[in-house]
């Protein structure tokens, strides 16, 4: 005599409640997980000045001093022209061939001297607005 094949799977009920689990748990942790997304893009903007402030010193050492206001970061990646005269730079002082973009897509603003650091430079992402000033995800990441 056959045994009546039986199909295994799951009922509707079943697969309800692991859609009301998975929409709870993507309630509870998502909100969380995206709002990691700001904070990433700032330490990136932190690390990415970091590393460019390195590179301003080695061209300092290099030079005898940081890149006018008129030469800009410019004088990181390819040889300035003008004052002043750009004697002993052994550039490319960053590896990429164009200089880079804070984590918004927004040029880094370099000032030497600077308002802050009046020795040397500034140099600010205006982050999240991209405007000076701010607060909170919209506060200016800076060198200082």
């Amino acid at each position: 005599m056959n045994k009546p094949t039986r199909i295994l799977g799951f009922t509707l009920i079943e697969l309800l409640v692991v859609i009301v689990i998975i929409g709870v748990l993507a309630a509870v942790v998502g909100p969380r997980f995206f709002g990691r997304t700001e904070q990433g893009k700032i330490a990136a903007a932190r690390s990415q000045i970091e590393n460019m402030a390195i590179a301003l010193d080695n061209y300092q050492l290099d030079t005898g001093y940081y890149p006018s206001r008129e030469q800009g970061m410019q004088a990181l990646v390819q040889r300035p022209s003008g004052n002043p005269p750009a004697k002993g730079w052994r550039g490319p002082y960053l590896k990429a061939k164009e200089l880079p973009r804070d984590p918004w897509g927004n040029a880094f603003v370099y000032a030497s001297p600077g308002k802050v650091n009046t020795e040397w430079y500034d140099l600010v992402s205006y982050g999240k607005d991209g405007r000076e000033g701010g607060d909170g995800d919209a506060a200016d990441i800076t060198n200082w």
